[in-house]
C-alpha cells in the first residue's frame, strides 16, 4: 500500500499538468507583486498612492475594468501555485528538480500562504471583502496567550530569517539553481539574473521589517508595533530619505514581478 501511494505521488509530481499549474501560478504571483510595486511607487512619488498589501493589490485589481474577470483568472493561478507548492512539499521533487528538506519546508509555507491569498481573491469576488484582520489585531490576540510574547517573537524571528535568506538568495544568485539557464541566450541570462537579484533583495528588506515589527511588539508587549506588508512599506516611506528608499523597494518589487513571470518560462519543474 505504501509503495503504491509513493508511486502515485511521484507520478503526480512529474505530471505535465502539475508543471503547468506551477507556471500559471508564477505568473499570478508576478501580477500581484507588480500591482503592489506600482502602488508603492505611486506613494513614493506622492501621486496619491497608498502602501498596499497583497490583499490590497487584489482589491485594486477588482476595481479595474474587467477586474472581476482578471481576478477569476488570478485566483485560478494562485490556486495552481499553492497546489504546486504543496505537492512539492509533500513529494520533494518534480519532473526536473529535487528539493532539499529546507526547500520542502519553504514550499509548505508558500503553499499555505498563497492558498490563503487565493481564498482572499475568492472572498473579494463574492463580495465578502477579503478582510482577515490586521497584524496588530492578530499580534494583540496572541500576546494575551500563555507564552504569547515568545510566540510573537518567534514569528518575527522567522520573518527576519526569511528576509535574510531572500537577500542571501539574491546576492549569491542561488535562485538560478532552479532555472534553466542553459536555455537562455546571452542577452536573456544577465537580464534574468539582474531581475532576480533586485527582486529578492527587495523582498528580503520588507520581510525583515515585518519581522522586526513583530519582535518589537513582543518585547514592548505592544501589538501596535506589528505590521504587515503595507505597514512595512509605510515604515520605509517614513525613514530618512524615505520616498527615495520606498521608490527603490517598489522598483525591486516590480523587478521581482518581472522575474517571476520570466521564471514561469525558465523554472525547472
Amino acid at each position: 500500500m505504501g509503495a503504491t501511494a509513493t508511486a502515485t505521488s511521484n507520478e503526480v509530481a512529474r505530471s505535465p499538468a502539475v508543471g503547468w499549474l506551477g507556471r500559471a501560478g508564477l505568473i499570478a504571483r508576478g501580477v500581484v507583486y507588480a500591482v503592489v510595486g506600482i502602488l508603492a511607487l505611486k506613494l513614493a512619488l506622492g501621486d496619491g498612492g497608498k502602501a498596499a498589501s497583497q490583499q490590497g493589490a487584489l482589491k485594486e485589481i477588482a476595481r479595474q475594468p474587467f477586474g472581476k474577470v482578471l481576478l477569476v483568472l488570478l485566483a485560478g493561478g494562485l490556486a495552481g501555485y499553492a497546489l504546486w507548492r504543496l505537492i512539492r512539499a509533500v513529494v520533494g521533487h518534480g519532473r526536473e528538480d529535487q528539493d532539499s528538506g529546507f526547500e520542502r519546508i519553504a514550499a509548505l509555507a508558500s503553499g499555505i500562504a498563497y492558498g490563503l491569498l487565493c481564498a482572499t481573491a475568492i472572498a473579494i469576488l463574492v463580495g465578502a471583502g477579503g478582510g482577515s484582520g490586521s497584524p496588530k489585531q492578530a499580534a494583540g490576540g496572541v500576546l494575551g496567550w500563555a507564552l504569547g510574547q515568545e510566540l510573537v517573537a518567534a514569528a518575527g524571528a522567522v520573518f527576519v530569517g526569511v528576509g535574510l535568506y531572500q537577500v542571501f538568495k539574491g546576492v549569491t544568485l542561488r535562485f538560478l539553481d532552479t532555472s534553466k539557464t542553459h536555455e537562455m541566450n546571452e542577452a536573456v541570462e544577465p537580464a534574468f539574473a539582474t531581475l532576480g537579484i533586485l527582486g529578492h533583495v527587495a523582498r528580503g528588506v520588507v520581510f525583515g521589517l515585518i519581522g522586526y515589527g513583530l519582535i518589537k511588539a513582543a518585547v514592548d508587549y505592544d501589538p501596535k508595533n506589528a505590521v504587515g506588508l503595507d505597514g512595512a512599506l509605510r515604515r520605509v516611506e517614513q525613514a530618512s530619505y524615505g520616498p527615495l528608499l520606498l521608490g527603490i523597494v517598489a522598483g525591486g518589487f516590480i523587478m521581482f514581478a518581472l522575474y517571476s513571470m520570466a521564471d514561469a518560462r525558465y523554472r525547472k519543474l
